[in-house]
């Protein structure tokens, strides 16, 4: 109970010791671009009703779930592929690292031109992006298999889907999550930009139209509910990262343990 305590307050301490500099530091701000926190938390209430968070928050959430569903499934498939085989990973190598050099937002003009205007245009440049830590990631824990765990499959005759499932996906999985966690906070950076562009609704497109019409502390308003939602799908992450990972950190106390 104690260490649970204990690690709160350390979570805990720094956003609160923020928000109370925010506070009193914007207190007496009569800026209009730089209102005072208790002005944009005094709205927020008013501004994220239950209709706006059913037109806004939901789609984007939508958006950035179809999109970063779609980059790990084909991160995590071709990071395999690519991690096996040696002349793949050879041939595959300059074209991902070109590939991967290119900014996602640079390619929403042209995802536009296929894709249309439409939702399928957001999902497909948010998988665009969070695609390429997962399959990096993916490719490295691939190849960090243990060879003498590698070989004991190999001489019981566990190979093909099987040698997959129960020697190469779990042992390249601490790897994987890796590059889920960082594909997540992409995905939502790329949520917000292309929704800022030919967009009707979500949240990108919202805080842009407050910006536009100079509804400052609403735009403000926005801004601190994409971090709470980053936080949040953050915390999720890690609760599904520990339940599934447990195996591995109860094989890492025993090896310090030794």
């Amino acid at each position: 109970m104690i260490r649970v305590l204990r690690r709160l307050v350390f979570l805990l301490a720094l956003p609160a010791l923020l928000v109370t500099v925010w506070w009193y530091a914007s207190d007496g701000s009569r800026s209009i671009y730089a209102p005072p926190l208790r002005t944009i938390l005094g709205i927020t209430d008013e501004v994220w009703t239950a209709d706006r968070f059913t037109d806004d928050v939901l789609p984007s959430l939508w958006r950035l779930a179809a999109g970063y569903a779609l980059a790990g499934a084909l991160g995590v498939a071709l990071g395999v592929v690519t991690g096996t085989y040696r002349t793949v990973r050879a041939c595959a190598e300059p074209v991902l690292e070109f590939l991967r050099a290119v900014p996602p937002p640079v390619l929403v003009p042209v995802i536009m031109l296929f894709a249309g205007i439409g939702d399928t245009m957001k999902v497909v440049v948010i998988a665009a992006g969070c695609v390429w830590p997962v399959l990096l990631n993916t490719v490295e824990g691939v190849r960090a298999v243990d060879s003498v765990q590698d070989e004991t499959a190999r001489s019981y005759g566990i190979g093909g889907a099987a040698r997959l499932r129960y020697v190469v996906l779990p042992a390249a999985s601490p790897q994987i999550f890796a590059g889920l966690r960082q594909a997540l906070s992409i995905g939502i950076i790329l949520m917000v930009i292309s929704e800022m562009t030919a967009a009707s609704n979500g949240l990108g497109f919202t805080i842009v139209q407050f910006q536009r019409s100079f509804a400052i502390p609403e735009m403000w308003s926005g801004i601190l509910l994409l971090g709470l939602i980053g936080v949040v799908l953050s915390l999720l992450f890690q609760l599904a990262e520990h339940r599934v990972l447990a195996w591995h950190r109860g094989l890492r106390r025993s090896q310090r343990s030794r």
